[in-house]
């Protein structure tokens, strides 16, 4: 998965698909970069009262999960771009220029995060075991998602060199991000036999369980002020559930149902469910105050368009923020609060694909 599991969320015809999400010298416009800036500026749609002019970043193959530096000024994401047959990490200006490949273009990356001072980057990989893409999900078993036991978190210095293995814990590690108050990193990991969140030292040291519920825990970020942790979640209830459940682990595989959001202390007490909605929420993050998050969901239909929604933290006021017919998800405010990215299927040249976009937050 990535934040992903995601890498992201791609429609096609009625079904949603879900694509999961040693320094190789930099690269620049590799696939979809943009030497000139912003390729498209585009209206938001008139319900979107949030957003004001849209920056189309990246245009063509599979662009998701931009997360700002520190300082605000620059966004790391991952993309399945041409030479690349699986995702791969690249950083870029907030106008589209200066794009840069940070991974080894070995295996298939995902979630990729500042570090404290944005000299670093966090990120997951499987490159240490396979040079080339995992295989895809079983199908035979339905729709699921497939938890690459490959993966591991590692960090490396933005020019992709010194390159670091964080974890060594055979078994999924990702969906690693950082505190704002820089002293943790939050992840998702299958080390003790079930998808739980943990936290650690920024240098992969002092590692602490925070759930252990049965089910999958995943997706966390950290509140502005790095006291709280919202994370996505879905705990089987009945026999049957238990019972698929424990059966797709086995063969690093989860069947994403219906996903609801919770919040917990950074030392993982005082969790609560924060969302009811019967549908797949997934990819929350803190509004700036602290006191709300927006997410992407398929609610109320459950069915192939997600759309960004905010609620409060007490599970009441929920708002819909965006209204594109297409696919809209992996939110993220600024630092400071006064811009906002995300990754949209909207206006693509070609149909299926996931770009990001950068507005000013009204």
């Amino acid at each position: 998965m990535t934040h992903s599991t995601w890498s992201r969320y791609r429609i096609a015809a009625a079904t949603v698909l879900l694509l999961f999400a040693a320094c190789a010298a930099p690269e620049e416009d590799a696939g979809a970069a943009s030497p000139r800036g912003p390729l498209r500026t585009l209206s938001p749609m008139p319900e979107e009262r949030h957003f004001g002019e849209l920056r189309m970043l990246t245009d063509g193959g599979e662009n998701a999960e931009a997360y700002f530096s520190f300082s605000g000024t620059e966004l790391v994401f991952q993309a399945t771009v041409p030479p690349y047959e699986c995702d791969q990490i690249f950083t870029m200006d907030l106008d589209g220029r200066n794009r840069k490949l940070v991974s080894t273009g070995r295996g298939r990356t995902t979630c990729a995060y500042f570090l404290p001072g944005d000299r670093q980057i966090l990120y997951s990989s499987t490159h240490h075991h396979m040079d080339g893409c995992p295989p895809p999900p079983d199908r035979s078993q339905g729709y699921v998602w497939a938890l690459y036991p490959e993966y591991d978190i590692f960090v490396v210095n933005r020019d992709g060199t010194g390159l670091r293995q964080l974890t060594d814990t055979w078994g999924y590690d990702a969906e690693a991000t950082v505190s704002p108050v820089g002293d943790r990193i939050v992840f998702t990991s299958t080390r003790d036999g079930d998808l739980d969140i943990y936290t650690m030292n920024l240098d992969g040291t002092d590692v602490r369980r925070l759930t252990d519920d049965l089910g999958y825990d995943g997706g966390p970020f950290f509140s502005p002020d790095g006291t709280k942790i919202v994370y996505r979640a879905w705990h089987p209830k009945t026999e049957e559930e238990i019972a698929d459940y424990r059966r797709l682990l086995e063969r690093n595989l989860i069947r994403p149902s219906k996903l609801e959001l919770y919040v917990m202390d950074a030392d993982g007490s005082n969790k609560r469910q924060i969302t009811d909605l019967g549908a797949a929420s997934f990819g929350p993050f803190f509004h700036p105050s602290g006191e709300k998050v927006i997410f992407s969901t398929n609610y109320p239909d459950g069915q192939r368009e997600f759309e960004l929604y905010m609620i409060d933290l007490d599970g009441t006021g929920i708002e819909r923020v965006t209204w594109s017919p297409e696919f809209d998800g992996f939110p993220m405010f600024s630092p400071d609060g006064r811009l906002f990215v995300f990754a949209s299927n909207r206006k693509n040249s070609k149909r299926g694909e996931t770009n990001i976009f950068v507005t000013e937050w009204r």
